[in-house]
């Protein structure tokens, strides 16, 4: 059951190439970021281009990894390596959740 106010999820969709090392540690990335950074409040979907080109067509991904914010909209797109989430986050304009709680300056990077 949902409280007032609540609506849907933001979401991010990660492209990925096949079964990779490459496509492993994006994905693990993306995840952190998700997770730690945006303090889960994300929705994170992950497309291999290998089994769903339509969906790479469709969201103009040409390259892989991709992590493309699919909404809100405007679509925003980071293109390779994301193991720079401050990077990351500013390309695809998210902010970072605040951290809370006793230990909060230990959240920053």
């Amino acid at each position: 059951m949902s409280e007032a106010g609540d609506g849907p999820k933001p979401e991010l969709t990660l492209f990925v190439s096949g079964a990779s090392d490459l496509s492993a540690r994006a994905i693990a990335d993306a995840r952190e970021i998700c997770d730690v950074r945006l303090a889960g409040r994300f929705r994170l979907s992950v497309v291999d281009v290998h089994e769903d080109p339509a969906a790479a067509l469709s969201h103009g991904v040409r390259a892989a990894p991709t992590l493309v914010r699919t909404w809100p909209l405007p679509r925003r797109r980071f293109i390779g390596d994301l193991s720079q989430p401050d990077q990351v986050l500013l390309k695809l304009e998210l902010a970072v959740a605040e951290p809370e709680g006793p230990n909060a300056t230990d959240f920053a990077t």
